[in-house]
């Protein structure tokens, strides 16, 4: 299957690239380790590499696909489509100084960041997705009530991820200013800030927008869980 750009396949360019030392293979098929996250990614959709993932999901559970077309059902599987948007940020606006202070997240962090991410499921995250890249957020009282980080990586992109709110502490702007820093913090080493949002988030979107992250392509999620 061509890859005319990096971003057509980004869990694919991420599995043989930036993530190639955090994967598990069978055949020709790729998967992150589990505890990272779930994508998983093969060369093509033909029956060698559909027999390949289903062994992947037989024996390290679910994955996630991220293609521009659903694929079938692997071997010992059942799918499930989402239809995504891939988004673009060629020069958002600059970071301003939010009122409030955005603070570097660490490992003594993971439960709380864990936690945050169950209960608002900004995006599949597990108990060490906080090692992809790094996350920042917004502590009340010492708890964990906003954040963000990056996770896809690609040649010459990374994506903007994991982008949450307590729901006692929406409405305050967390959000947008975690986004604008991760995102100016992707630019200053010289990468393009992508995201993935489902196409029927109307609000996220145009929280996107407003940031300077513009459509780029659909992307199909394609869930592969044992049959």
């Amino acid at each position: 299957m061509s890859l005319a750009h990096p971003l057509d396949r980004p869990a694919w360019s991420a599995l043989t690239g930036r993530w190639s030392d955090l994967t598990l293979a069978h055949g020709g098929a790729r998967r992150l380790a589990p505890e990272f996250g779930l994508f998983a990614a093969a060369p093509d959709a033909g029956a060698a590499s559909l027999a390949d993932l289903g062994a992947l999901v037989r024996a390290h559970g679910e994955v996630g696909l991220m293609e521009s077309e659903a694929w079938p059902a692997a071997p010992g599987t059942t799918a499930t489509n989402a239809v995504c948007w891939q988004m673009v940020a060629q020069s958002p606006p600059p970071a301003s100084d939010p009122g409030f202070e955005i603070v570097p997240l660490t490992d003594a962090d993971a439960p709380q960041m864990l936690e945050l991410a169950t209960l608002t499921k900004p995006g599949p995250f597990f108990s060490r997705t906080h090692e992809l890249a790094e996350f920042i957020g917004v502590k009340v009282g010492g708890r964990l009530v906003a954040m963000a980080g990056e996770r896809m990586r690609t040649a010459g992109f990374s994506e903007v991820s994991a982008v949450c709110t307590h729901p006692d502490h929406r409405g305050r702007g967390y959000a947008a200013a975690l986004m604008s820093r991760v995102a100016e913090r992707i630019l200053a080493r010289g990468e393009t800030p992508f995201l993935h949002t489902y196409a029927d988030n109307a609000g996220a979107i145009a929280l996107y927008e407003r940031l300077g992250f513009a459509f780029r392509r659909e992307i199909i999620l394609t869930l592969l869980a044992p049959a």
